[in-house]
């Protein structure tokens, strides 16, 4: 029920930079009131989230964005954000509420924002709904593409019928907390307490630590297969009115610390001394730690330790039983039969998939003589491919993407606790399903490269796993004879081939360019993979199978990214595989634990 609104009064006057006078918006405050069938601040929350994601939505297709920025700083009735493209000393000039000695709050997130990932913007600035957030999500293309891949298919007993009305989740072009704000925003409304569903997308390193309580383990473990980790140098901070709290990501690589006062005050901020509290007040002081929580719940009047918190949330469910009913391990399967000989010699297929000189001596000798990857030095100083006049792979079209900003380098043997190579391919879980109700099977892989036994247990999966897992290959080479039309003639025949797939059952579709010979071409299988990926995720389909490439193009560990990137699940580079094959029967029987595990 629509109340009135209220224009923010704000000092227009207050010395500006030019640039931000252009861009200062019309603030205006609505109020709403819940109405007779709305009786509880959750029920009411969930409405007015429905409402403000549904507006948003219907004026972004309406393209009105493009004439004049739409945004809605906070729809709550627990929280209310003054935001803008200020320095900090002014916010609190230019909002007069804020100078109002009637503002009075429990609570203050507040946060200085410098541009890492995109240019600063009013919309942009720190806090947004409900987080604050120092540091960068590496992962955030991933994570934002895997989020719409689930729109077709999440169902949630608690949003009901108007989940549909909240899609999409993110919109493009946000910036790494923007989306990190969204998904967070959508868990909590869909019934996950709100240190739950951070705990689930930033998740401390638990696959490597031994001491960590075996029901913390399965909390985590389950959550694995549900959600993909939010990762990069973090410190997050998070509220929803009734609680506040903090966690940073499991490197730690983003500082956080506190201190308590006698008179209950708490401060959390990146550096120590931020504000001018004597140290005869100060009852406590520490830092957060990789990983950790750091929570304040309001209700009970309490700092929340990380112990009791992840303990809490840890016992509140069978998990450990609920991934054993659901879990299939592929290398404890029976191995099966291997795979059809290839028809063309294999200096033809070296050929066919572009292998130079340089890729035999200084890519692949190296790993078959030493069974590592080869030394070099650090960084890329050759031509784009773009510009070349070479003959390039697919891949090298595709260069890393992350946020420009120093970052303390990863050893990956000091560090291991924080390193996992654990994969799944197959349908994923609804991530709003909280009770695992009919949850799908997992199959679990050790790392995402797959050797010949792996492909081999691969094919076979269907009698070994009473068809719960079934695989289907999508042979991606064409006719020579269909000339130059016939790359996309295949590639729309390949996305019909595995909607059909699934719509008979199958979970598992294999990319695969094994039938390659010289009256059959293969279509690069990155552009394979993606077409195919897109295309399920436009026909709301993608988590509902998994997605493995089996190709003789990938042999580069850039390669293998870029391919992850596009919704690969796992790789199998069956040219690298076969001559590390070979090389087991020369050499020493030390290196081959080693070539095994540095296939990554």
């Amino acid at each position: 029920m629509l109340l009135g609104w209220r224009d923010v009064p704000v000092d227009s006057e207050m010395p500006m930079s030019p640039t931000v006078r252009a861009k200062e918006p019309v603030i205006k405050q609505i109020f709403i009131g819940r109405g007779p069938d709305v009786i509880v601040p959750d029920a009411l929350e969930r409405k007015l989230y429905v409402i403000r994601k549904t507006a948003s939505a219907a004026i972004q297709r309406l393209k009105l964005t493009h004439s004049r920025e739409y945004y809605v700083p906070s729809m709550s009735c627990r929280t209310i954000i003054y935001k803008g493209l200020l320095l900090a000393d002014q916010v609190g000039t230019y909002f007069e509420d804020l100078k109002d000695p009637r503002t009075v709050s429990a609570l203050a997130l507040v946060h200085q924002r410098f541009s890492t990932n995109t240019f600063p913007e009013w919309p942009l600035a720190h806090p947004y709904r409900m987080v604050a957030h120092n540091g960068e999500i590496n992962t955030v293309k991933g994570n934002f593409n895997w989020m719409r891949a689930r729109e077709g298919v999440m169902k949630s007993p608690v949003l009901g019928d108007d989940l549909k009305k909240l899609y999409p989740i993110s919109f493009e072009g946000q910036s790494d907390t923007a989306t990190f704000d969204n998904a967070l925003e959508l868990l909590t409304m869909s019934g996950y307490p709100l240190a739950h569903a951070a705990m689930m997308m930033i998740p401390e390193a638990w696959e490597q630590h031994e001491l960590m309580d075996e029901r913390r383990r399965a909390f985590y473990e389950y959550h694995a297969a549900m959600l993909e980790p939010w990762d990069g140098p973090a410190a997050m901070v998070f509220t929803d009115g009734k609680q506040i709290g903090a966690t940073l990501d499991r490197n730690g690589l983003r500082p956080a610390r506190y201190i308590v006062t006698d008179d209950d005050l708490v401060v959390m901020a990146s550096e120590s001394g931020v504000l001018p509290i004597p140290e005869n007040r100060i009852v406590r002081k520490w830092r957060l730690q990789p990983g950790k929580m750091f929570l304040i719940d309001f209700e009970q009047g309490r700092i929340v330790d990380d112990e009791e918190l992840k303990a809490q949330f840890a016992s509140a469910k069978p998990y450990r039983q609920w991934i054993e009913s659901v879990r299939v391990k592929l290398e404890e399967l029976p191995e099966g039969s291997d795979a059809p000989a290839f028809k063309e010699s294999l200096l033809d297929r070296q050929q066919a998939f572009g292998y130079t000189q340089e890729d035999i001596k200084f890519l692949l000798a190296p790993m078959a003589t030493a069974g590592e990857e080869a030394i070099g030095s650090m960084g890329n100083d050759s031509p784009l491919a773009v510009l070349s006049d070479k003959n390039k792979p697919l891949y090298n079209y595709f260069k890393q993407l992350f946020a420009q900003v120093t970052n303390p380098p990863i050893d990956p043997i000091r560090e291991a606790i924080v390193m996992s190579l654990n994969s799944f391919i197959g349908p994923k879980p609804n991530l709003l399903d909280i009770n695992a109700v009919n949850p799908p099977m997992r199959l679990e892989v050790g790392q995402p490269i797959l050797d010949f036994e792996d492909m081999a247990r691969l094919r076979q999966i269907e009698k070994h796993t009473s068809a719960k897992f079934k695989t289907h290959v999508l042979d991606i080479t064409y006719p020579l004879a269909w000339g130059d039309e016939g790359v996309e003639a295949k590639l729309a025949s390949l996305c019909a081939e595995a909607v059909d797939a699934i719509a008979g059952g199958h979970n598992i579709l294999i990319i695969s360019d094994r039938a390659m010979d010289r009256d059959h071409i293969a279509i690069p299988a990155l552009l394979a993979l993606s077409a195919i990926h897109q295309h399920l995720v436009r026909e709301g389909l993608r988590t509902t199978a998994g997605l493995v490439v089996e190709t003789g193009s990938a042999r580069e560990v850039h390669h293998f990214a870029v391919l992850a990137g596009y919704g690969a699940e796992a790789v199998h580079p069956y040219r690298r595989w076969k001559r590390w094959r070979r090389c087991t029967r020369i050499c020493p029987a030390s290196c081959r634990p080693r070539r095994r595990s540095t296939t990554t």
